[in-house]
């Protein structure tokens, strides 16, 4: 019974010391009801990413929030902006019959902001986020399929998934 006692009041205790756990803090103000995604900015020479993206962080939104999500910052609460810094592409491995590139790593750069429309005050920011996707290419003209396209997909639901999981989680 003292072990009962004992175990209740350190359990209390913890429970009314102040700590809370890092990471749950949601950064969006009460009065956001609805986020404005426009298209990205592209500095890179790729366009992939920059139709991409909002669509992905879009469904990311939608799948995990009640927020209603609109394709521009007109009549938004918030707006969630980013930039495509840089878009690389480099092989990582070489067929040895053919000396042509057999695997590739795409790698992109980018930045973004979240601000209260009304306010203007910076809610999240991040200038400097990376990413990096693997696909191979086969050696087969006869039978070669693009894998590049997946590749943006995957990336774009990683970076669609890290956005919002910042925003909503205060990290």
């Amino acid at each position: 019974m003292k072990r009962r006692g004992f175990l209740l009041a350190g359990a209390l205790s913890g429970i009314s010391c102040g700590y809370k756990v890092a990471g749950k803090a949601d950064l969006v103000p009460k009065d956001v009801v609805t986020i404005g995604i426009p298209p990205f900015r592209n500095v890179s020479t790729r366009y992939r990413l920059t139709e991409r993206l909002p669509i992905a962080i879009t469904r990311e939104f939608i799948s995990r929030t009640k927020y209603q999500i609109l394709p521009d910052s007109n009549g938004a609460d918030a707006v969630l902006e980013g930039a495509i810094n840089n878009v690389f592409a480099t092989p990582t491995v070489y067929d040895p019959t053919t000396g042509r590139a057999a695997g590739v790593q795409v790698q992109a750069s980018l930045s973004v902001v979240f601000r209260h429309a009304k306010t203007g005050k910076v809610l999240y920011t991040n200038p400097s986020m990376d990413f990096r996707q693997r696909y191979e290419i086969s050696s087969d003209p006869a039978v070669y399929f693009d894998e590049s396209t997946s590749a943006f997909d995957r990336m774009c639901r990683d970076v669609a998934a890290a956005v919002v999981t910042a925003i909503l989680e205060n990290f």
